[in-house]
């Protein structure tokens, strides 16, 4: 019953990232460019709830805002599921109870994200990627998702730990051996 309810927090969750991504951050653009929130909720899934349910997060995230915003389909549900996978990979190596690591692991994140739409964009759509607007596009974006990182890194956490409890359990000590 508890997974139920969580799952659906998560997806209005999901909807709520959305309308601020849509609607909120369109105000505070810098050279007309906002964060991208998915990449830090499909992040937060795969860390605390599991890798599965990480990439699966991030492969319907990812075809909604295909559907409604993309160009082509699968180009945000490959790169959401890739980073909804890797999640899963940071929590086996990685602590998060540190600020710092985390805010490592969504600058990685977020890397990883924009070249994996930026290389699907170049080979399946043809565009010419000029790399210097590619780069001021990462570093801001990059900069942006730190900065709210930062900001909402004790909801990330306190929610984070709660879904981790259910999903995985308490396995503290099994977990590093």
């Amino acid at each position: 019953m508890k997974k139920t309810i969580i799952n659906i927090v998560l997806i209005l969750t999901m909807f709520i990232i959305y309308y601020l991504q849509s609607n909120f951050f369109n105000w505070f653009t810098i050279s007309g460019i906002m964060p991208n929130l998915f990449v830090v909720f499909v992040l937060f899934i795969g860390l605390f709830a599991s890798k599965t349910m990480g990439t699966i997060y991030g492969i319907v995230t990812g075809l909604i805002l295909d559907l409604v915003i993309g160009n082509k389909i699968g180009t945000y549900a490959i790169g959401l599921g890739t980073i909804g996978f890797m999640a899963g990979l940071f929590d086996k190596n990685f602590s998060k109870d540190s600020r710092i690591t985390i805010m490592v692991m969504v600058l990685v994140a977020t890397i990883i994200f924009e070249i994996i739409r930026y290389f699907i964009n170049y080979v399946l759509l043809s565009n010419s990627i000029e790399i210097m607007n590619f780069i001021k596009i990462l570093v801001i974006e990059v900069i942006y998702n730190l900065i709210l990182t930062i900001i909402i890194y004790p909801l990330i956490q306190k929610a984070g730990y709660y879904i981790e409890n259910e999903y995985k359990g308490n396995k503290i000590l099994t977990r590093y051996f």
